[in-house]
């Protein structure tokens, strides 16, 4: 029962990020002049200065939604991730080649904040 419960709630979280990415604009429409784009991403516990593995993701602009949003990589954090939309679309629409920045989790973890951080690499390409 209990791993029902915990399956239904990642399914949940999955439907409802497919639906914000299925109704974000697409990234192709928002900056016409990208051709690449690539995100360097390392997360950090707040409490650690070990960090996790980094990991690279290629966007596919021409499909792509105009929506950077990652979960938290904590499984116990609640309703958490690092939403960075905002400021990747202002540094592509600027027309900057490589940018990068943080974001500190909002979820929670028991009855406190959750203390992942959030740090990219963006190394972008322009026609």
């Amino acid at each position: 029962m209990h791993y029902h419960r915990k399956q239904s709630e990642a399914a949940l979280r999955f439907a409802d990020r497919r639906r914000r990415e299925d109704e974000a604009p697409r990234l192709v429409t928002e900056v016409p002049r990208l051709k690449t784009l690539q995100l360097e991403i390392e997360e950090r516990s707040g409490g650690s200065s070990v960090a996790e593995p980094k990991h690279m993701r290629r966007v596919v602009v021409e499909h792509a939604p105009a929506l950077f949003f990652i979960p938290c990589g904590d499984a116990r954090c609640k309703d958490g991730g690092h939403d960075i939309t905002h400021t990747v679309l202002r540094s592509l629409r600027a027309g900057e080649t490589e940018f990068e920045g943080q974001d500190v989790c909002t979820g929670a973890q028991g009855t406190g904040q959750c203390s992942r951080i959030l740090h990219y690499v963006a190394l972008a390409t322009y026609a």
